[in-house]
């Protein structure tokens, strides 16, 4: 119930920081991929990555157009942050997918394999025990690659904001008759059954473009001839089928599930049940294939990272994996688009766009920060960038001066440095901080929090007179 009070914290700089500065970024970034085989990064540029982009793009345009017709709905729904969510995961694959395509990226990651092999073959012991994981792993990407249909087609196929309610409640309901028919135990029937009456609704609209495009994605990625999509189709258009789909099934919405279940109508007849009955065992399949191929690569990926070792010993580092890191970079502008990105921004650029683009952009700002309060500095830096080499789960790290004083937090990265997934590239990447100097200016104008600035600005704990009493002193 106490505050701590200890000796050793990050004094707050005043300062801040310039052009040509070092930091430090302390944290504990997610995993990567750098060490990963040419073969596996091609099987992500063309398959997995790929199919990732194509899910969160057609399903953020989905949600787009639905806030856009019917914005007071939208945000009741708080369908604006879940769309932020998704257009963040599909600017991390859109970069990821970027930096797989580029030609120059591919080319170092071949040459540095090829310098490892080489290095394996000159030296008899390593080449005995090691010399086949680079090709085994490549052809496991080659089984892993003829899975690509079903990686797009069933891409994130399970409950959620982006899916279905139709088809994930189809797919519940298979299992519940299914399992009546198959003996389950009542207790196993009435999980089912709970799990299938709490999927959540979306409002019209969404589910049809939702249950459509799914079945778009059957249709475009498995084929017309494939099982699960004469199923889902029989013989209709997508968007007949999905017509048909939400007019006769008791599946369409949760009245008339719990409609179906309490009058005991529910029947393998139903055509979302159907369709379901189609994707169970194709998804099944996939699944039981792809995770077996993933465990034989996890072992050539074990095997592989002691061959490195062997080879380089402690002179290149394992790929990250949620263990502390500290890197070190320099505060450095970047070029893109014909033009420079200076090393930091300042509250006059916030307001700027706000005014620019208005309150129905991605720059509009709370009512608390309207207007500009009058003391605010608008020359004050308000993100800062540097060189260091972060990447995803450096959200929230501090950057410090090798003096250990804090400059700013993490939170993100230029689109260019998404390519940090797989090789570091200084002279491309940007890592992007909330620069101190900032955040004291808005605590102290803004927010009103004088004991928190008066606490940063001298490094020592202040207590109300209340507390001070109830503390003894």
């Amino acid at each position: 119930g106490e505050p701590l009070e200890t000796e050793h914290f990050f004094s707050w700089s005043l300062d801040g920081v310039e052009e040509g500065d070092v930091v430090f970024v302390i944290g504990n970034p997610g995993p990567t991929n750098r060490l990963n085989t040419v073969a596996q990064l091609e099987f992500q540029r063309d398959v997995s990555v790929k199919a990732q982009k194509s899910f969160l793009g057609s399903r953020l345009a989905i949600m787009k157009g639905f806030y856009e017709a019917h914005p007071e709905e939208g945000e009741a729904m708080g369908l604006r942050n879940q769309m932020f969510g998704l257009s963040n995961s599909l600017k991390a694959n859109s970069g990821r997918l970027e930096a797989l395509s580029d030609p120059v990226i591919l080319a170092r990651k071949a040459d540095g394999e090829r310098q490892f092999q080489a290095a394996l073959g000159g030296n008899p012991e390593f080449s005995a025990e090691w010399a086949h994981v680079i090709r085994d792993l490549a052809e496991i990407q080659v089984e892993k690659a003829s899975l690509g249909p079903e990686y797009s087609a069933y891409s994130r196929l399970a409950p959620g904001n982006t899916e279905s309610a139709l088809l994930i409640r189809a797919i519940f309901a298979t299992q519940y008759l299914q399992g009546q028919q198959g003996g389950a135990s009542a207790e196993q029937l009435d999980q089912i059954k709970t799990q299938l009456l709490g999927i959540e609704a979306h409002p019209e609209e969404m589910e049809e473009d939702f249950l459509a495009e799914r079945l778009r994605d059957f249709e475009r990625f498995l084929g017309r001839d494939h099982p699960v999509t004469e199923s889902a189709l029989d013989g209709r258009s997508v968007e007949g089928a999905t017509t048909h789909l939400l007019t006769r099934s008791a599946l369409a919405t949760r009245d008339g599930v719990e409609a179906a279940l309490n009058s005991g109508t529910l029947s393998l007849a139903d055509p979302a049940i159907s369709m379901a009955q189609a994707i169970l065992p194709s998804l099944a399949g996939f699944q039981t294939r792809l995770n077996a191929l993933t465990a034989q690569e996890r072992d050539l990926a074990a095997e592989l990272g002691r061959a490195r070792f062997a080879v380089y010993g402690p002179d290149v580092p394992p790929d990250a994996s949620r263990s502390p890191r500290i890197t070190d970079g320099v505060v450095r502008p970047y070029e893109y688009n014909g033009t420079l990105a200076p090393v930091y921004t300042t509250f006059f650029g916030l307001y700027d766009h706000f005014y620019s683009y208005g309150r129905e952009s991605d720059w509009n700002l709370p009512d608390r920060w309207l207007p500009p309060h009058p003391e605010l500095d608008l020359g004050t830096p308000l993100n800062f960038i540097s060189t260091a080499d972060t990447y995803g789960g450096n959200s929230g790290s501090p950057a410090v001066t090798p003096d250990l004083a804090i400059v700013g937090l993490n939170f993100d990265r230029n689109i260019e440095g998404l390519s940090r997934d797989f090789i570091y590239l200084p002279e491309r990447g940007r890592n992007i901080m909330v620069d101190v100097r900032a955040i004291k200016e808005a605590m102290d104008k803004v927010y009103d929090a004088d004991r928190i600035v008066q606490e940063i600005l001298t490094h020592r704990l202040f207590r109300t007179e209340a507390e001070a009493d109830a503390a003894g002193g």
